[in-house]
């Protein structure tokens, strides 16, 4: 079932002009640029189905951008505001520290380092106020490192 609802845009010259310079450069994400195009077919009469089967978006995405413009105006309408997220746990510094904490060898009577261990540890000696297993297993995947597979031996040169 399709729906013919007439969503009413009508752009400024200033806003057709900026659309048409963003479209035509491409410089700005497809997220963006989907929108635009959206705005502009609304603007040239196309009802929501019809411009929702040409970018290949649902016919209430269509609807929601041009409500965002009648309410809110162009720049809503094609920037989403920032998400809200957490906050990363380790800064930069803070995970170069546990990465040269788990290089080195683990503590007095351990054979290897475990991922409970690294956490312990570096809560520990401060390198973090506190620390997951979960950033740390995750912390060492993307750093392709295996501490409890492998004792970190260094072995002294030829001879």
């Amino acid at each position: 079932m399709q729906s013919y609802h007439r969503v009413h845009v009508h752009l400024r010259k200033k806003e057709r002009k900026q659309i048409t310079g963003m479209l035509n450069k491409g410089r700005e994400s497809a997220r963006v640029l989907r929108r635009a195009s959206i705005l502009r077919q609304l603007d040239q009469g196309q009802t929501a189905a019809q411009v929702a089967e040409h970018v290949g978006v649902a016919p209430k995405t269509v609807r929601a951008i041009a409500r965002r413009y009648a309410e809110e105006g162009l720049e809503p309408a094609l920037y989403e505001k920032p998400r809200p997220g957490q906050r990363r746990v380790l800064d930069a510094g803070q995970s170069q520290r546990i990465i040269a904490l788990v290089c080195s060898p683990p503590p007095e009577g351990r054979a290897r380092w475990s991922v409970r261990l690294i956490a312990q540890e570096a809560v520990k000696r401060k390198l973090a106020r506190r620390v997951g297993r979960e950033t740390i297993r995750i912390l060492l995947q993307s750093h392709d490192l295996k501490p409890w597979r492998e004792k970190n031996v260094v072995r002294g040169g030829t001879g």
